[in-house]
């Protein structure tokens, strides 16, 4: 297995990971993150690959389905960048889309060793539900804009 990853290499893995029918696994794209991964998003901190692969594993068993769709990626040096639109489905609730990016860091041995992910959770949540949406907006413009 070649471990070194590219934009192209990226793209196939994570469309075989969230792009089928049903829920996703990542089995075959652990191989490619370092032991001492660590990822961040808006929600959380996890540090080691057993870590991380729990976290995934978790993700997994919560949605219906899981599908993401890569519109952008890039690389420059170690760093590869991908804009995604993930669409979640949970028990009883409609399909979330969710917009955002994802930073990967690629160590000495061109496995991932940091993934840090940004998003909106909530606000991308919100857009769903009318009234809360508008509110949310509001109070996000008075706060910060």
């Amino acid at each position: 297995m070649n471990t070194r990853l590219t934009p192209e290499s990226v793209l196939e893995l994570w469309s075989r990971t969230y792009n089928t029918k049903g829920k996703p696994d990542w089995s075959h794209i652990f191989p490619y993150y370092h032991p001492e991964i660590v990822f961040q998003d808006s929600i959380q901190r996890i540090e080691g690959i057993a870590d991380f692969a729990a976290m995934c594993n978790r993700l997994a068993k919560r949605c219906q389905e899981l599908q993401m769709d890569i519109a952008n990626i890039t690389q420059h040096s170690n760093i590869i960048i991908m804009e995604w639109k993930m669409t979640m489905s949970f028990r009883r609730s409609p399909s979330t889309p969710i917009f955002g990016c994802t930073r990967l860091t690629l160590g000495e041995d061109g496995r991932i060793i940091e993934q840090r992910d940004y998003f909106d959770l909530w606000g991308d949540i919100f857009n769903g539900i009318p009234g809360v949406r508008n509110l949310y907006r509001f109070v996000m413009a008075k706060l910060f804009g």
